[in-house]
């Protein structure tokens, strides 16, 4: 009996946790998996404050007013998009909208206008969070052939062609995932948008990070570690995920370069 209380006293004293009566790998699976979707949350969401950065204020104010000015000149109509957004430059409903690679979305010829105001020399830093833009993406509509569309598509793939190819550090390729990702797949999906190459590629990663999901055979076996066992399935997609938004980059580089 002394014998039987001996080997329940160590196994109590062998299962000591941080919380009584939880385990350590749950703890630790909880504290992981919160602070990812704490950091997915961030980065999906960071856009919806759309103000401008006190450093960048002065500079903005000088450029609305150049803007302004111009304007003021009885001109046709601009093509508007986003209702329910508007241009923080121009404090107007988005026209010919262009996005960052970081997620926010300006004029196209407010934010053309900026760089060339600024240092034309240099890739600008974004006038809400500061992040070095690196790509503009437009999202308008390319039937328009007007001159003024076709004058912003010179500029843009002219920007995107001294800027693009710059050197990413790891958490700028993180913060850059949901942008990147939500244009990969708009054009995989779309008619004359990605090449087939590139969609086959696209196809093959997710169809990897899906058998790996459901494959038995893991760098960290579930039926050894538990719930932690499946954390490095969502680090492998994770690191998919951004193969994808690399390749997606690559090919926005390689069209400029045609």
């Amino acid at each position: 009996m002394a014998r039987y209380q001996g080997e329940v006293q160590s196994l109590k004293l062998d299962d000591d946790s941080v919380i009584e009566g939880v385990s350590d790998q749950v703890l630790a699976a909880v504290v992981v998996s919160f602070a990812l979707v704490a950091t997915l949350v961030y980065a999906l969401f960071r856009n919806a404050h759309q103000n401008i950065h006190p450093e960048n204020q002065e500079l903005v104010r000088v450029l609305r007013e150049q803007l302004q000015t111009e304007q003021d000149a009885p001109a046709a109509a601009r093509q508007q998009f986003y209702t329910d957004m508007y241009c923080p430059i121009c404090l107007h409903q988005a026209s010919l909208p262009v996005e960052t690679n970081c997620g926010h979305l300006f004029c196209g010829t407010c934010i053309v206008a900026y760089w060339r105001y600024g240092s034309w020399l240099g890739a600008i830093s974004c006038p809400i969070c500061r992040q070095t833009v690196t790509l503009l993406l437009p999202v308008f509509g390319e039937n328009d052939q007007s001159q003024d569309v076709v004058s912003l598509h010179q500029d843009i793939s002219d920007y995107n062609r001294r800027f693009s190819g710059q050197p990413r550090s790891i958490m700028e390729r993180i913060m850059d995932l949901p942008t990147l990702l939500r244009h990969a797949f708009r054009e995989m999906f779309s008619v004359g948008g990605l090449f087939w190459m590139f969609r086959i590629r696209i196809i093959l990663c997710l169809m990897g990070a899906f058998f790996y999901l459901i494959s038995p055979l893991d760098f960290v076996p579930e039926a050894l570690f538990g719930i932690l066992g499946f954390l490095d399935d969502f680090f492998v997609i994770f690191l998919l995920l951004i193969y994808i938004s690399i390749m997606y980059r690559e090919v926005i580089t390689q069209r400029l370069n045609r």
